[in-house]
């Protein structure tokens, strides 16, 4: 194996633990979700944005994400039968690809080829930043006839957190305790709690390590095409002992790619900042456009959907449990005003050191999509900063159209080069 200096290196110790450990990590997990029924075991239907999964743990729910089952379902490609399934059943071709997934799973039995989704004991819908999650519960909570519990989190519209906001959230966190207890008949446990935390704490300071080794030139990881792999212990399992040790060894994977100066390409050529979730069906070939052009991404706001602890320096914290829990739920990115996206999109830019913007649309989320478009446009025009935008969807395969997006990523890049070329001959 070479370094992007072409030189040999010796033989490496941790490059690959943060593939093969996630893979025995989420294999576990579901296998452990598909069992819970059998051992009466509480299940707990969770969003990603703003989830309080560490809350759920503490009192032994199983915690379940059906947008996770359907990335799965796209990347196996296996959601166009769950896609058409809940099409059948009357939803519209507008409705949330992840939305109309887990619909259609679900009128067929909720069995995938990786686990046997269990019915929720309880839905918790941790509404942040996206109405559609509201009517998906509301949905499911009549398919299951099971309990539903809204936990609001103001839109954040300010630069900061504002401390009535914590203390509106606090207030509802108090109640759905009252909610689990009642549901599992588990007195709630402080202790427990707080150890969830400070293990959730441990991890997050570990992902924010990661996350900024890619300011490094050049980037030991793809912030995008990695990182999205990468993040699922840090919303799924957060607040485990195992989450903790995965990024233990996965930064010690990013350590040793800085040290021999290893990177996602050959050779790096572009530095860029991506907005917007990836098109999980086509996923492979997404990412084989950029690699081809020696394109890394160095910052994106995907990876963090589902917590900004790299640009907000704020954790879960086991001395402050539950002020913590609702000041992360407020601090997810789709909770966040267009401004404020806006404005930290500029700062990746910058502080990452970027050639240029690439935005990815999807059709059927309206949470990324909205003001996308204005972005693209202020960036490009008014700022002078390179910037692609390109349309798709999360995992409907027939909003993905091989040739128009290669042609897209292509010109792109094409104009990058000339403009790295003009400024080489005027320096």
């Amino acid at each position: 194996m070479d370094n992007q200096d072409g030189k040999t290196l010796p033989e490496l110790k941790h490059q690959g633990a943060g593939r093969w450990l996630q893979k025995e990590m989420m294999t576990d997990y579901y296998r452990a979700l598909s069992e819970a029924p059998q051992k009466g075991e509480p299940v707990a239907y969770l969003f990603i944005s703003g989830n309080v999964g560490e809350l759920m743990r503490a009192f032994g729910f199983h915690v379940c994400f059906p947008e996770v089952n359907a990335l799965q379902c796209g990347i196996k490609h296996v959601s166009p039968q769950y896609l058409l399934r809940s099409e059948d059943a009357g939803y519209s071709a507008d409705v949330c690809g992840y939305v109309k997934n887990d619909i259609g799973l679900l009128l067929s039995g909720n069995k995938t080829s990786f686990a046997q989704i269990p019915p929720p004991s309880l839905l918790v819908c941790n509404y942040a930043g996206c109405t559609t999650y509201i009517k998906w519960w509301e949905a499911l909570a009549e398919y299951y006839g099971c309990p539903i519990f809204v936990l609001d989190s103001p839109y954040n519209r300010l630069d900061h957190i504002r401390r009535e906001d914590i203390a509106y959230v606090v207030g509802q966190l108090k109640e759905l305790i009252t909610v689990c207890e009642e549901v599992t008949g588990t007195k709630f446990d402080p202790d427990r709690l707080r150890e969830t935390l400070e293990l959730a704490r441990q991890a997050e300071e570990l992902w924010v390590k990661i996350l900024h080794a890619c300011k490094h030139s050049p980037s030991p990881l793809d912030a995008y095409f990695e990182a999205v792999f990468l993040m699922a212990p840090i919303y799924t399992l957060r607040g485990t002992p195992q989450a903790m040790q995965y990024f233990q060894a996965v930064w010690e994977e990013i350590q040793e790619r800085l040290i021999y100066g290893l990177g996602p390409v050959p050779q790096e050529k572009f530095r860029i900042v991506l907005e917007g979730p990836p098109p999980w069906p086509k996923f492979r070939t997404f990412w084989d456009m950029f690699k081809s052009w020696g394109a890394v991404t160095v910052a994106s706001t995907y990876s963090k959907v589902g917590g900004l602890w790299d640009v907000t320096g704020r954790y879960h914290d086991p001395d402050n449990p539950l002020e913590s829990i609702a000041e992360y739920t407020l601090n997810c990115y789709v909770n966040w005003s267009l401004p404020r996206r806006r404005q930290l999109l500029l700062d990746y830019a910058r502080d990452y050191n970027a050639d240029g913007i690439v935005i990815h649309s999807v059709k059927s989320c309206r949470s990324f999509a909205a003001g996308e478009a204005d972005f693209r446009e202020e960036f490009s025009k008014e700022l002078d900063i390179p910037t692609l935008l390109i349309e798709s969807d999360l995992i409907d395969p027939r909003y993905f159209s091989d040739a128009q997006m290669k042609n897209r990523i292509d010109a792109f890049f094409e104009s990058l080069e000339h403009r790295k070329y003009v400024a080489a001959r005027a320096a």
